[in-house]
Order: structure tokens, then C-alpha cells, then sequence
């Protein structure tokens, strides 16, 4: 089927949905953590709660990619059914996270979160290359990283900006602030509004051929025999993508989980207080506690809000590359490569800022986070089997959510325990593993997936 070209409000339009998914994760990256801590964990058990994100992942997007690819609906396409049910699970999970009264309901909707928005996500990676040509497709993927950038930077500061309308960032001891509560109810509205929005603006080509494809959906389910045959003979460009996204996806897990911990105590000297310490029984140990627990809840607004900056710096990145993809090819392979390694260079000098100055960490993270977000996608796109997309985008994953379940089972714990105790240690760890996540992109040698190439995509077609 011969796929018409694009204007940047269509694509805008397909890609609209993204920006409530980054309001989830963003929310979940930012302030999961601090929700943790409120509730009591242990600084050293962050990563652990954390391990939700990964395995849901892991199981979650290769089973819609494959349903996804094996679904035709007459109103809603073959992607759109699972934005639908993804928006509705996720924008549920979102509004009740922050009233969990203990740990492990927190951990609980953590991993019915990450599910949710995981049944929404992959089928929109999927979308870009089944609605775009092969000339769009680095255009397509810019564009939803500019969403996404918008979505990171807004949802970031949600508390922050609902505390400076005078909502409280103080409450009692194992309860979440009305700040983060307000926070996230608003981004589940958004999450809803803006999947709604894409499913009523987007329509999808239909499979070339119905008959062929009824056929094949009669079939007998083959989806584990299907997923182990396409791991076993997936392209070698995504066998060396794969090394790229594991050192790429480690850094950023350990950001997400984390960053508060380290940034709070290391740049704001204000770790979360530990309740056993004090005997609340003594009105003045009470009252130290108090304090010492809103200069943590304040000072983790500012976390946040420093942590939005890279999805600010992400859509400017995003938005240069939109201009420029526009009219000419560019060198994914370099581009992601120089991204990863600026980012890099951002988690060390985390070590060294101050509160005035942690901005600029953020802003070369985002570079390295725009790219992460297109240039895999563009690269393993150009790839693999266009009739496949949705399931190799799905067994794709696997490679952002093995290095997260490492981390999470002990990893980041032992490797930054190897410079030292202190928090900050783990963003040094994070910044040695995007630099090399960087240089990873030299093992890439497909000219195809390096750059568009007229030539070679029309004998593919």
C-alpha cells in the first residue's frame, strides 16, 4: 500500500496521545520515589519497589505488540483499542497512587500503573511506522519526543506550581502532601483528555490484505512460538541497539529512582527524616521531625522541578531536529551518540551543583533523553519486518527493561556502593553508563539504519 506523505499537524495529531503517557511516567519518575520515602521505605529499598516498571514491561509490550499487529476493529483501527484501555486503567491508577495509606499499596499501584501505560505506549511507537513512509519516519519519532518533552517538563513541576497556589506541601507523618495529590489528579485527566484526542483525530490503514489477515488471525495462537522465533532471528542492527538501549536504559532507571534521594540529601541538605529517630511523643522531637519533613517534601518539589528541565531541554532538542528532519536526512547513529555522552557528562556534574546550578545537569540529560526517545526507534524502524512492527517494537523493550530489573534487583546498589555510601554515587554510576551507551553507537554500521536511504527504501517497498 503506497503511504501518502504527511503534513506536521497529522503527525502532531497521531502523536498528541504521547503527551499524556509522559504526564504518567513523569509523575511516576518524579515522585514515586518521594511517595516511597513518605510512606517510610528505606533509601537502599527505593530501587527494589521500583522493579514494578521493568518486569511489566518486559511482559506487558510484547503481548500488545503481537495482539496489536492481529487486531483490525472497523471504528478504532489496530492500534487505538489500546490507547483506549491503557488511558482509561492508567488515568484510575494516576488519581488513587498518592491516597495509598502503606508501602506496599503504593508498590501495588505501582505496578498497575506501569502496566496501563505500557498497553497504551507500544502501540503508539508501533503507529509512527505504520501510518509514516520511510522518509518520515525520523520526522515522526522527533515529533513525539517534542510531546513528550512538553508532557515532561509540565507534569515535573505539577507540584511545585499546585504548592504556589498555596496547597499544602506539609502533612502528617506517612501521609502524602495535598500538593502530590492535586498533582496527580490533574495529570490523569490529562492522560484520558489527551488519548481521546488522538483516537478522534488519527484514523489507520487497514491491512492490505483483509482476507489474508483473517486468515492468519484464525490461525491457532502461536504467540510463544511467534515471540521466540522473532528473538531468535531479530536483525543484528537491533541485536547492537540493544547494547546501546541497556547501558542507556540503566542510567535513566537509576535517575528515576534515585534522584531524590541523592539530590535531596547531596545538593539540598534535606534527607527524608527517619520517623524511628525521633521519639514523637516529645512534642519538641515531634516538631524537628515536622520541619525536617517539609524542608524534604519542599525541597523534593524542586527536585522535581530540576528534573522537568530535562524534558524541557528535550523538546528544544526535539523541536531543532523537527526543523531540521523536515527538509534533510541526518546521521542517527551520531547524533544519538554525541546525545548520550552530553548526558552522561550531566550525571557527574551532579556531583559538584548546587541548588542554583543543577539546572544545567538537567539540560544536557534532556539531550541525551530526546535522543533516546527517536533515534532507536527511527534506527530499528528501518530495520525490520514493516508487517512485524508492533512485535519487534514489543521485543525491542526488552532491551529498556532487562537493565532496569538488574538495577532494580541490586545492581545500581552494589555498583555505586563500589565509590561509596553517599546517594550522590548512584548519578555518577548513571553518567558512566550513558557515556558508554554512547559509544556503543560505533558497533552500528547499516547504512539504512544509520540514514535514510532513497535507493534501498524503495526496493523494500
Amino acid at each position: 500500500m503506497k503511504k501518502r506523505t504527511l503534513g506536521f499537524w497529522e503527525i502532531w495529531n497521531m502523536s498528541f496521545g504521547f503527551l499524556g503517557i509522559q504526564f504518567g511516567f513523569a509523575l511516576q519518575g518524579g515522585f514515586m520515589s518521594r511517595i516511597f520515602q513518605t510512606l517510610g521505605a528505606a533509601k537502599d529499598d527505593i530501587p527494589l519497589l521500583w522493579i514494578a516498571a521493568p518486569l511489566t514491561g518486559l511482559i506487558v509490550q510484547p503481548i500488545i505488540g503481537y495482539m496489536s499487529d492481529r487486531t483490525w476493529h472497523p471504528k478504532l483501527g489496530r492500534r487505538r483499542p489500546y490507547f483506549l484501555i491503557g488511558a482509561i486503567l492508567s488515568s484510575l491508577a494516576l488519581f488513587f497512587v498518592p491516597y495509598s495509606p502503606a508501602l506496599w499499596i503504593a508498590a501495588g499501584f505501582l505496578w498497575i500503573l506501569d502496566a496501563s501505560i505500557n498497553v497504551s505506549m507500544e502501540p503508539f511507537r508501533a503507529l509512527v511506522a505504520d501510518k509514516l513512509t520511510e522518509s518520515q519516519r525520523t520526522y515522526g519519532f522527533v515529533v513525539q519526543t517534542l510531546i513528550i518533552g512538553i508532557g515532561t517538563w509540565i507534569a515535573s513541576n505539577l507540584p511545585w506550581m499546585v504548592s504556589q497556589f498555596g496547597v499544602s506541601d506539609s502533612a502528617d507523618s506517612g501521609v502524602i502532601t495535598d500538593s502530590v495529590k492535586i498533582a496527580f489528579a490533574i495529570g490523569a485527566f490529562v492522560f484520558l483528555a489527551s488519548i481521546l484526542y488522538t483516537i478522534f483525530t488519527t484514523s489507520e490503514y487497514p491491512p492490505e490484505d483483509m482476507e489474508e489477515f483473517e486468515r492468519e488471525k484464525a490461525k491457532k495462537n502461536q504467540f510463544i512460538p511467534d515471540i521466540l522465533n522473532n528473538i531468535g532471528n531479530m536483525p543484528l542492527t537491533m541485536k547492537k541497539l540493544g547494547v546501546v538501549q541497556f547501558f542507556s536504559w540503566f542510567a535513566f532507571f537509576t535517575m528515576w529512582s534515585l534522584a531524590n534521594p541523592a539530590l535531596t540529601e547531596h545538593v539540598f541538605n534535606t534527607p527524608a527524616p527517619v520517623q524511628s529517630a525521633y521519639d514523637m511523643t516529645i512534642s519538641a522531637q515531634a516538631e524537628a521531625f515536622n520541619i525536617a519533613n517539609t524542608a524534604f517534601q519542599k525541597s523534593s518539589n524542586l527536585v522535581g522541578s530540576a528534573m522537568g528541565i530535562y524534558g524541557l531541554s528535550s523538546m528544544a532538542f526535539a523541536l531543532l531536529l523537527v526543523l531540521y528532519t523536515s527538509k534533510k536526512n541526518i546521521n542517527r547513529k551520531f547524533v544519538h551518540m554525541f546525545s548520550l555522552i552530553l548526558g552522561g557528562l550531566g550525571f557527574i556534574l551532579m556531583y559538584y551543583a548546587s541548588p542554583e546550578n543543577l539546572k544545567w545537569c538537567f539540560v544536557l540529560i534532556g539531550i541525551a533523553w530526546g535522543s533516546i526517545l527517536s533515534m532507536p526507534y527511527a534506527m530499528l524502524s528501518s530495520s525490520v519486518d514493516p508487517k512485524k512492527m508492533g512485535m519487534f517494537m514489543g521485543i525491542f523493550n526488552m532491551f529498556i527493561v532487562i537493565p532496569q530489573i538488574i538495577a532494580a534487583l541490586g545492581g545500581i546498589n552494589f555498583v555505586s556502593a563500589l565509590l561509596g555510601e553517599e546517594a550522590i554515587n548512584a548519578m555518577t554510576i548513571a553518567g558512566i553508563s550513558l557515556i558508554l551507551a554512547g559509544l556503543c553507537n560505533l558497533l552500528i554500521t547499516n547504512k539504512q539504519a544509520i540514514s535514510y536511504q532513497p535507493a534501498l527504501s524503495q526496493i523494500n517497498e
